[in-house]
């Protein structure tokens, strides 16, 4: 999930009922229309859909990419436009299946990848470490590119995907032509990381802390144990999200993937310094460390209902992104915004390619 110094920063600004009340006064999920753009470029209204219109997408593919075997899902005609939507913790590829047949329609085509740790994605040698610095997320998805010879795409995601977008367009803007950020700016300061928060941010992230235990890396080894942690992780963070016992069990066969536990506690204990990452990845993470800026066209999306999302309507994170930006609040939505809200997440992916 997020960076708790970036939402530590924010705790001043006001928390709780009354920052949502804010959140939700400012939102501002609308579609752009052709006279908000300069020259009075058309951008096309994403057609509305009803959350859970759609609950599955077509046979999965497989590419190999890097140290992977990636497995994606993808949409829409082959040369069009990419988007590539990139799913959190605890989520999967699911988190888009209203997103990318809206995306589809409009002429984009759209790629859904499983991370590493996840659903059919496998490491290619039982040699590789399995580990999960950000920088290694964000390298699988500059492979996955090259594999699939992209050379460009618009980056959408939340999460870990956020973050892995995040650092793509920070380190290699020439891969990214528009960026949407849920949560905003997710690059992590492992040095921030090691002081400690306000009270009401350390209690967010229990399993941050849980996942540092024996007990906890215990439960994450039972696949029985993981899945209901995640589930009671998706009542938290989304508390308006009134999903079925099908949408949740259909995301958490990604779960029972053989790396998950190992991706997931790794990722956790590395940014709170628990654990060193791989040396392949120093020299990245040391560029990381300096918090980069943003310079692509960037959409940010705060969930006005998910307790990760800082108050002050993006403020603490704008002065990272310093190219052609909107931010928007969205109203009555938790942490995971692409499938809560997929209308809304699909209009910032087409109005982000048109800044």
């Amino acid at each position: 999930m997020i960076n708790r110094r970036t939402f530590s920063k924010a705790v001043g600004l006001g928390t709780g009922a009354a920052a949502v009340s804010l959140s939700a006064l400012q939102t501002s999920a609308f579609a752009t229309t052709a006279a908000d753009r300069p020259g009075g470029t058309h951008v096309p209204t994403v057609p509305a859909v009803t959350p859970g219109t759609h609950t599955g997408f077509g046979p999965l593919k497989q590419v190999k990419a890097g140290v992977l075997d990636i497995g994606y899902a993808e949409a829409g005609p082959a040369h069009g436009p990419v988007v590539i939507c990139l799913h959190g913790w605890p989520y999967d590829i699911h988190s888009f299946v209203d997103v990318a047949p809206l995306l589809a329609g409009l002429g984009y085509r759209v790629i859904v990848p499983y991370l590493r740790g996840h659903g059919s994605t496998r490491f290619l040698s039982r040699h590789t470490p399995r580990t999960a610095e950000q920088s290694a997320i964000a390298l699988d998805i500059i492979a996955l590119m090259d594999a699939l010879k992209i050379p460009k795409a618009i980056l959408a995601g939340f999460d870990w995907g956020s973050r892995t977008a995040d650092i793509i367009a920070a380190l290699w803007p020439e891969r990214v032509k528009a960026l949407v950020s849920t949560s905003g700016y997710l690059i992590t300061d492992r040095k921030a990381q090691l002081e400690p928060a306000a009270a009401a941010v350390e209690h967010n992230w229990w399993y941050q802390w849980y996942f540092a235990t024996e007990r906890g890396k215990t439960a994450m080894e039972n696949v029985d144990d993981r899945i209901a942690l995640c589930r009671y992780v998706w009542t938290l963070v989304s508390p308006n999200w009134n999903f079925s016992d099908a949408v949740f069990e259909r995301t958490a066969e990604a779960f029972k993937n053989p790396d998950y536990a190992a991706i997931v506690l790794f990722n956790y204990r590395w940014r709170i310094g628990l654990v060193e990452g791989e040396h392949r990845y120093d020299r990245y993470e040391k560029q990381l460390a300096a918090q980069p800026p943003i310079h692509v066209p960037t959409i940010t999306l705060d969930a006005a209902l998910d307790p990760f999302t800082p108050a002050g309507d993006g403020s603490a994170y704008r002065s990272h992104f310093t190219g052609p930006y909107e931010h928007r609040t969205i109203a009555n939505i938790g942490h995971n915004l692409p499938q809560e809200a997929p209308t809304t997440f699909a209009q910032a992916v087409v109005d982000a390619d048109h800044l």
